[in-house]
C-alpha cells in the first residue's frame, strides 16, 4: 500500500480512492484482483465489489481475461506527462500535510498522487528527499472525516446537510442547513449556510458540528452577495482573473 493510501485508510470511501489511483498507477500493465487484495489488505471478494461499485460510479475500469489478466483502467483516465519541479511537489505536500483532516483534503492527496505516479524518476526521487526534510506536527488536527466528507460532498452537489450542531454553550441541536460555502478564519473552519431552524445564514464551526447527514434534497442557493461581505483580507482559494 503506497504511504498516501495508508495515510487515508478509514473506510469503504478511502479504499475506493486507494483502489481508483492504484489502477490509474497500473497504466495498461492493470493489476490482477489478488494483487489488489494483498496491497489494500482486504479479500479478493471486497476487490471484486468494489470494482463492481467504481464502474457502476461511470470509473473506466474493465476486467481483462487471460493468464496474465486483471483490471485495467482506460488510457483516458490517466495523466499526460507533467512538467512540475520537486519544489512545487513539495509544496502540494507540505500544503496537504497542514491541510490534514480539513475540507478536500482527501481529493488533494488523491490529485499529489497523480501528480507524483507521472513524474520521471529522477524528480521524483528529488521530491521524495526535499519532502524527508519538511515536518509537520499536526498532533492538534485530527481528522473528522465523519463530518468533513458529507460537509464537502454536501457542497459540491448542492445537497441539503442534516446537522447536530453543538454551540458555544455546549447545547446540541438538529437542523436542516443549505450549504453555500467554506471558510477558513482565525485557525478554524466554518460552513456557511442557511439554517432552516433559524430561517438565517448561520456560520457552523466544522470542530462543533457533532454530526453531518447528507440528505437527497437538492440545497437552495444563495447568491454570493447576498451573503455578507467578507473581511478585506479574506480572498478565494484560487482568485479570479
Amino acid at each position: 500500500m503506497t504511504p498516501l493510501c495508508h495515510y487515508f485508510w478509514v473506510n469503504r470511501t478511502d479504499r475506493l480512492y486507494a483502489l481508483r489511483e492504484e489502477l490509474r498507477r497500473a497504466g495498461p500493465g492493470g493489476r490482477t484482483a489478488a494483487w489488489l487484495a494483498s496491497e489494500l489488505e482486504v479479500s479478493v471478494r471486497t476487490v471484486k465489489r468494489d470494482i463492481s461499485a467504481l464502474q457502476q460510479g461511470g470509473f473506466p475500469v474493465w476486467a481483462r481475461p487471460g493468464p496474465a489478466g486483471g483490471y485495467v483502467v482506460d488510457a483516458s483516465a490517466t495523466l499526460p506527462p507533467v512538467n512540475i519541479t520537486a519544489a512545487e511537489a513539495s509544496a502540494l505536500a507540505a500544503a496537504l500535510g497542514a491541510h490534514r483532516g480539513q475540507p478536500f483534503a482527501r481529493h488533494g492527496a488523491a490529485a499529489l498522487t497523480k501528480i507524483l505516479a507521472v513524474m520521471d524518476e529522477p524528480t521524483r526521487a528529488r521530491t521524495q528527499r526535499l519532502c524527508d526534510r519538511i515536518w509537520i506536527d499536526d498532533d492538534d488536527q485530527p481528522g473528522r472525516s465523519a463530518v468533513v466528507g458529507p460537509v464537502e460532498q454536501a457542497l459540491a452537489e448542492r445537497r441539503v446537510l442534516a446537522l447536530d450542531y453543538r454551540d458555544a454553550q455546549g447545547t446540541v441541536t438538529s437542523r436542516r442547513a443549505d450549504p453555500q460555502l467554506l471558510a477558513c478564519a482565525a485557525g478554524c473552519w466554518y460552513l456557511v449556510a442557511h439554517c432552516r431552524l433559524r430561517d438565517q445564514v448561520r456560520r457552523f464551526r466544522l470542530d462543533r458540528i457533532v454530526r453531518a447527514t447528507l440528505t437527497s434534497e437538492t440545497a437552495t442557493d444563495i447568491d454570493l452577495a447576498d451573503l455578507g461581505q467578507p473581511p478585506p483580507t479574506a480572498h478565494p482559494v484560487v482568485p479570479r482573473p
